[in-house]
C-alpha cells in the first residue's frame, strides 16, 4: 500500500474517492515527477475486440484505473533528467503485425493498421523475422506535416516520433518503458520526414554501457547497418522502391536526436493548444489541464464504451496484406 501511495503522489493522481479530479491533470508538457524507474507500475492496458482483427483496440489506463490517451497523457520525459524518456511499445521485436497508436481515434488506443480493408503486416526482410527491435513511439511528440524540417527540407509525417529500442528483452505491446536516447536516423517516406530514434531500455542489463550512437557500433556491431538496410528494403516486397534517407543514411548522435525530440514536443504543444491545424488528429486528453481538448474521466469512459460498441457493430471478416509503411 505504501508503494501504491508513492506512485499516486509522484504521478500527480489522487486516490479514489478524493474530493477533486484536478490533481490528475498535468500542465502542458510536464513530467510525471521523479517516481520509480519502472514505468509499467504507472500504466495498465485493456484489450477490446479480438487480436488480429480490424476491431482490436488496446486502451490505456493510469494507476487509478482511469482511461487516458497514450499519445497525449503519458509524459514525454520521465523526470528532469536530460536523457530519460517514456516509450510506448507498439510492436514487440520479431513480430510482423503493423500496430500503431490510432492518432485519429478518441484516446488514441493501439490498433493494427488496415489498408483496403485488410490488416497490415511487414514482410520478413532476409535474414530477419519481422521488426528487428522493439518498435514504438515517444508520447507528447508530433511530426507536423505542415512544418518543413530545416535539416531534411521535408515536412513531418503526422505521427508521434518513432523509436527503435535495441535492448536484449522482447517487450510487450502496450508496455511503457523508460529509455535512453542514443541517436537518430532520418527516413524520407514519400517526401515526408519520418525520424527513427535509436534507444535502449534503461532497465536493460547492458544499458549502462550505452551513452551515444558510437556505443551501438562498439557493443552491437552490425546493428545500425541492419537497421538501415531494414528501413531501406522493407517496402520492396509490395512492389515499392527502396526508401531514401537524409544525410546519406548517416545516424546522427544523441545531441542531434535530443534537439529533434525537443522540436517535435513543441509541435505537439501547439497541436494540443489548438495553435496549428491538426487535421484529423484526435487530441482528446484527460490529464493536460490547459488544453481545450481536455475531457473528464467520465467522458473518457463514455468515449471508450462508444468506440467499442461501434467497432463491434462494424466488425468485418479480416484479411491480411504485407506492406512496408
Amino acid at each position: 500500500m505504501r508503494a501504491l501511495l508513492q506512485l499516486l503522489r509522484t504521478s500527480g493522481i489522487r486516490r479514489a474517492g478524493a474530493p477533486a479530479v484536478a490533481a490528475a491533470r498535468l500542465p502542458l508538457g510536464a513530467s510525471a515527477g521523479p517516481g520509480p524507474r519502472r514505468a509499467m507500475a504507472l500504466y495498465r492496458t485493456e484489450e477490446r475486440g479480438q487480436p488480429h482483427s480490424p476491431d482490436y483496440r488496446l486502451f490505456f489506463k493510469n494507476v487509478a484505473g482511469h482511461y487516458i490517451s497514450p499519445f497525449h497523457d503519458i509524459p514525454l520525459k520521465v523526470d528532469s533528467q536530460e536523457n530519460l524518456f517514456n516509450m510506448i511499445v507498439e510492436v514487440p521485436r520479431w513480430t510482423n503485425a503493423k500496430m500503431e497508436i490510432a492518432t485519429e481515434e478518441p484516446l488514441n488506443p493501439i490498433k493494427q493498421d488496415v489498408k483496403n480493408g485488410k490488416l497490415r503486416y511487414v514482410a520478413n526482410i532476409f535474414p530477419h523475422k519481422g521488426y528487428i527491435w522493439n518498435y514504438g513511439a515517444l508520447p507528447q511528440t508530433w511530426e507536423d506535416p505542415h512544418r518543413k524540417d530545416e535539416s531534411t527540407d521535408c515536412c513531418g509525417d503526422n505521427d508521434p516520433i518513432d523509436v527503435c529500442e535495441i535492448g536484449s528483452k522482447v517487450l510487450s505491446r502496450g508496455e511503457v518503458v523508460h529509455v535512453k536516447i542514443l541517436g537518430i536516423l532520418a527516413l524520407i517516406d514519400q517526401g515526408e520526414t519520418d525520424w527513427k530514434l535509436i534507444a535502449i531500455n534503461m532497465n536493460d542489463p547492458e544499458a549502462s554501457k550505452f551513452h551515444d550512437i558510437d556505443d551501438v557500433r562498439k557493443y552491437k556491431p552490425g546493428y545500425l547497418e541492419a537497421t538501415l538496410n531494414w528501413f531501406r528494403f522493407y517496402k520492396i516486397p509490395e512492389g515499392k522502391p527502396e526508401n531514401q534517407f537524409a544525410f546519406n543514411g548517416e545516424f546522427k548522435n544523441k545531441a542531434f536526436a535530443l534537439e529533434v525530440i525537443k522540436s517535435t514536443h513543441e509541435c505537439w504543444k501547439s497541436l494540443l493548444m489548438k495553435k496549428c491545424d491538426g487535421g484529423p488528429i484526435n487530441c482528446t486528453n484527460v490529464q493536460v489541464c490547459d488544453s481545450p481538448f481536455h475531457c473528464s474521466q467520465e467522458e473518457a469512459r463514455s468515449l471508450v464504451e462508444s468506440v467499442s460498441l461501434s467497432l463491434d457493430k462494424g466488425s468485418k471478416e479480416e484479411g491480411m496484406v504485407y506492406v512496408g509503411s
